[in-house]
């Protein structure tokens, strides 16, 4: 069994000791070494090479952000963020994912985490998948202009909901439904999808992508500055639109469901998270599945685990028009799409730049 060598990164000489102690736990980790900000990791990651790096966000010097920046161009090494629980912190999370951080976690506690033991298991899952993924080129999503979230009606999108104070509007029919699963190095996989999108796309694209919450609504609202199409965090019972994209908010189901007067909403839902996750893939593209007046289209990309593979197999009995699946060569990690051929449930399976292509060609060829 290989054993990976880690580097950890934190400003806090008792963070660095708890991440250094909850890591080599696990026989397969070793930590090699501690760096107390960004310039020190930057420059450790050439020398050590480890397979892995923790970095943590808020350090003196240079930040987490700037070191993932500066790694990723010298000497790209899979990256996993530790994240506080703000806003802030979600934001800046989501900055170091567009700059090739596999992924993150969060911090139970804030930036000194007494009870980071809490989330042992979830540090131990995704050091293990970023070690043995490939690191993730950086992309650059523009910052999101202002403190204020642009939502709703100020954007035309209708946010109608069982407590809103307005009249729902009737949006536009539209022939096809896009359904989109991914987990990690899912933020970069989005946004390769997303921004090549027309802004006169013909068909509604229902997200989900493993997050906790905070982290769904800053992913949604810097996709949405760097999109033709409109990038939201969904609510429940939000019509759909054409031209749409919905994320489902973290720790939600999302589902979409028609109503009496053959509209389509998304619902959301507290129930048990399935293969671990809410929101779960599976539970979208079920719900999806049962919609057969529709063309379906339904995407799912790179992350670890299964989740989305039965919902896709069943969309695929159920009369999908599409079903494809995220190419190994260009997956961060080849988990999901893997589940999902091994089942027999994948149409095509392709790179991440023949995705967004192969959407436009099948939606806008038939609106």
């Amino acid at each position: 069994m290989p054993v990976y060598k880690v580097l950890v990164v934190d400003d806090s000489v008792f963070m660095r000791r708890i991440i250094s102690d909850l890591v080599e736990e696990l026989p397969q980790f070793q930590v090699i070494g501690t760096a107390r900000n960004g310039a020190e990791a930057v420059e450790l990651a050439l020398s050590l090479k480890p397979d892995v790096i923790t970095m943590d966000v808020e350090m003196p010097v240079m930040n987490g952000i700037e070191a993932v920046r500066k790694i990723m161009k010298t000497r790209p090494t899979p990256i996993v963020m530790l994240s506080s629980l703000t806003k802030d912190g979600a934001d800046e999370t989501i900055q170091a994912l567009e700059y090739g951080a596999v992924d993150f976690v969060q911090k139970p506690s804030g930036s000194i985490s007494l009870d980071l033991f809490k989330v042992k298991q979830t540090l131990w899952d995704k050091l293990m998948a970023a070690a043995v993924s490939k690191p993730a080129s950086p992309v650059k999503l523009p910052a999101v202009p202002g403190e204020r979230a642009v939502t709703g009606r100020e954007k035309g999108v209708n946010r109608t909901t069982s407590g809103s104070s307005f009249q729902p509007f009737h949006p536009a029919a539209f022939r096809h439904l896009v359904a989109i699963g991914t987990s990690t190095g899912g933020p970069r996989a989005l946004q390769q999808v997303l921004t090549r999108l027309p802004a006169d796309f013909a068909a509604p694209i229902a997200i989900v992508q493993h997050m906790p919450p905070k982290f769904t609504l800053s992913l949604a609202k810097r996709l949405d500055a760097a999109s033709n199409i409109r990038v939201v965090e969904g609510e429940d019972g939000m019509f759909l639109e054409a031209g749409v994209a919905y994320i489902a908010p973290g720790g939600w189901h999302m589902t979409v469901v028609r109503d009496r007067d053959n509209r389509y909403r998304l619902q959301l839902g507290k129930g048990e998270p399935r293969s671990g996750h809410r929101p779960s893939v599976d539970v979208l593209f079920e719900s999806v599945a049962k919609l057969n007046e529709l063309t379906r289209h339904a995407v799912i990309m790179t992350g670890m685990g299964s989740d989305g593979a039965k919902g896709m197999k069943l969309l695929k009995e159920c009369g999908a028009a599409t079903t494809i699946a995220e190419a190994e060569e260009t997956c961060i990690v080849y988990g999901m799409p893997r589940a999902a051929c091994q089942l027999g449930a994948v149409d095509s399976s392709l790179p991440l730049p023949s995705i967004s292509d192969k959407l436009i060609q099948v939606v806008m060829a038939n609106r």
